[in-house]
């Protein structure tokens, strides 16, 4: 017996005859109104879908990806946990960077050669946030883990007044 015939089975009488436009105390009027399911009927039937109905539904995947804000990754810098890497050009970099990035251009970066082992969590960032983004979903499909990056990247951090040094 499927679930659905045996949710209607466990229905209590007055519901399945409400459901059916009749009503039992009024068994011989007619309705004038036409019949529509009581309240709470649909609510009802929906748990009674089949299993295999819902394990056909595809579940949505997490995203390989979490934004931080400048406040946040500042923070982060302060306690000294992260590995920040610049994904950006050489001319990019060239006009300043955020305080102990490591500079790999996004062209370079290959994420399986990437040395994770002193536990510092890695955070990427760019000019605007849409190349780190390319680099962390790469590094996310290595590592099997989301990765986090700097939303809006270099332009969110300097508008956030944070701090921009030189290289030499």
């Amino acid at each position: 017996m499927t679930p659905t015939r045996l949710s209607l089975l466990l229905l209590p009488l007055p519901l399945l005859v409400a459901a059916c436009g009749g009503d039992a105390s009024k068994a011989g009027e007619r309705n004038k109104a036409p019949a529509s399911a009581p309240f709470g009927f649909e609510l009802a039937m929906a748990g009674a879908a089949d299993a295999a109905d819902d394990a056909a539904v595809p579940l949505p995947e997490a995203s390989p990806l979490v934004g931080i804000s400048p406040e946040e990754l500042a923070a982060r810098i302060k306690a000294g946990n992260v590995r920040l890497i610049d994904v950006r050009t050489d001319e990019e970099v060239a006009e300043g960077v955020i305080p102990g990035a490591e500079h790999i251009p996004l062209d370079r970066f290959d994420p399986a050669q990437l040395d994770l082992s002193d536990g510092r969590e890695v955070v990427l960032y760019c000019r605007s946030g849409k190349r780190s983004g390319m680099a962390g979903e790469k590094l996310a499909a290595v590592t099997g883990k989301p990765v986090e990056h700097l939303d809006g990247g270099m332009l969110a951090w300097q508008e956030a007044g944070q701090p921009v040094t030189k290289q030499p």
